[in-house]
Parts: structure tokens; C-alpha cells; sequence
């Protein structure tokens, strides 16, 4: 059964999005030398999910996530003729994910995506795609 996620959106629970990394770089106020010696520390997953979402718009995605209380929370949910696609963001190789694991158990989607900095793959179920080709997920 395939349903439109609009419907379960709650107005009031939202995230925020800059459409430019470079604008949000230069708001967190970091420096070229922590990017090019890798010390974004914290920032990283931000700075991540933020360019995944630009690249998601650019190719008319919807950027709705899912939550479950303080349990578990998927980056992005994608719809497309599979149904229901969830979208994990990571921003370097430790790819373990409780949430992701969550979801998966709990709503049996056709397979996952994740997006970090290892290569293209798929394993348990899960489309493994490296943060630079981000823009081919449509």
C-alpha cells in the first residue's frame, strides 16, 4: 500500500536548511584550515546533512524526516516508486545506526540508503552511496 507522506507531517516540528554550505560554513564561523585538516568535530554531521538536503532539493525531493520520540530519527524519508525510502546521513565511516535499525525493523521498507564517505554498495539491505554523488538519489 503506497500513501503519500504529506499527511503525517507535523506543522510544528521542523528542521532548518541553509541552501548554500558555504553560507553555513561561514555562520559557524569555520575556518579553510579545520576543513582541510578535518576538524569540523560537531559540525560534521551538520555540515553533512545540510549539503545532502541541498542535493535532494535540487532534484525535487521533499526533505521530511521521521522521529520517534527520543528513541530514533531518520535524516530523510524519501517517496518514490519503491514507497518509502529512509535516508541516513553520515559524515565518515562509522556507519553503525540504532535509528536506522529502528525504522527498518519497525516499517519493512524495500531497502534503506545511506549516504557517507564509503563507496557505493549494498548490504543488508542498504544502498551504501558516497556524499559526493548525493545528487543521483532522485
Amino acid at each position: 500500500m503506497k500513501f503519500r507522506l504529506f499527511g503525517f507531517i507535523i506543522p510544528d516540528h521542523f528542521k532548518l536548511y541553509l541552501s548554500d554550505v558555504g553560507i553555513l560554513l561561514n555562520l559557524l564561523k569555520i575556518k579553510f584550515n579545520d576543513i582541510i585538516l578535518d576538524r569540523l568535530l560537531l559540525y560534521k554531521g551538520i555540515i553533512a546533512e545540510n549539503y545532502v538536503a541541498t542535493q535532494l532539493l535540487a532534484n525535487n525531493n521533499s526533505l521530511i524526516y521521521w522521529e520517534s520520540g527520543n528513541q530514533a530519527e531518520i535524516d530523510f524519508l524519501l517517496y518514490n516508486d519503491d514507497g518509502i525510502i529512509p535516508i541516513e546521513v553520515k559524515a565518515n565511516n562509522n556507519t553503525s545506526s540504532k535509528s536506522l535499525n529502528i525504522y527498518m525493523n519497525r516499517y519493512k521498507p524495500k531497502y534503506a540508503i545511506r549516504i557517507s564517505t564509503k563507496n557505493f554498495g549494498f548490504e543488508n539491505n542498504i544502498k551504501s552511496v558516497p556524499l559526493y554523488a548525493a545528487f543521483l538519489i532522485e
